[in-house]
């Protein structure tokens, strides 16, 4: 489903940016604009401002008198949130979900740590609010709604940290999340203990307790990787 909004171009990636990840036209393939403009009943101008769109991520380049080919996977910019929306929607969506919960792994519980020592007091507020919202959308099959404040929650431990490259992995961490939820990789309701463990590390930050917020926080993602051996094998 195409995003409102973004346009002609915006309807051809919706298509071949997914086929793209999706190994429909594997490295090395190249694709004609004149053809695909045909295929996908727009204008040239349409389709180039498309393949300008996938040489920003790193999936193709184009080449004068060559055309526009896909490059190898290594060469992609799997940090891209369009791109790991993509890929979740594929085949490799397993192996793409655990790249980024070993991902998670390695850097949240650091990120806890740090913004115990770093969170200032509006931060820990909002980091209270976010698990409040969890334990409130945490039964009933409220997965929807456990997902925004689950989001949120992460997104202000990254930035919380004080560090920028952490917070830029806000988006990074947000699509794994909700390409979870979205693709059924979860229960019908969350995990009680995880519920409870994101509530015990928003405590741990607002009391500037690193070691406890970083540890709490390992807890949660060893979980989540075991949930992935479960329900996405």
């Amino acid at each position: 489903m195409s995003t409102p909004g973004r346009g002609l171009h915006g309807q051809v990636l919706d298509t071949l940016g997914p086929a793209i990840t999706a190994g429909e036209y594997p490295p090395g393939s190249v694709l004609r604009t004149d053809e695909l403009a045909q295929q996908f009943e727009v204008s040239r101008s349409v389709m180039r401002e498309a393949v300008r769109v996938l040489e920003s991520m790193h999936l193709v380049e184009s080449r004068r008198r060559v055309g526009v080919t896909v490059r190898p996977k290594y060469e992609w910019n799997v940090y891209d949130p369009q791109v790991i929306r993509w890929r979740l929607a594929g085949a490799d969506r397993p192996q793409q979900l655990r790249s980024l919960t070993v991902l998670r792994s390695a850097i949240e519980p650091v990120a806890a740590g740090l913004a115990a020592k770093h969170a200032t007091a509006e931060q820990c507020a909002e980091l209270t609010e976010c698990a409040l919202g969890m334990v409130a959308h945490s039964r009933g099959h409220q997965l929807e709604g456990y997902l925004v404040h689950d989001m949120a929650f992460h997104r202000v431990i990254l930035t919380a940290s004080g560090n920028e490259m952490f917070a830029r992995l806000g988006d990074v961490v947000a699509e794994v999340l909700a390409g979870r939820t979205h693709h059924e990789v979860m229960f019908e309701d969350p995990d009680p203990a995880a519920v409870t463990l994101h509530v015990q590390v928003a405590e741990a930050v607002r009391e500037g307790d690193a070691v406890r917020a970083e540890e709490l926080t390992r807890e949660i993602t060893v979980g989540a990787l075991q949930e992935l051996d479960i329900l996405a094998p």
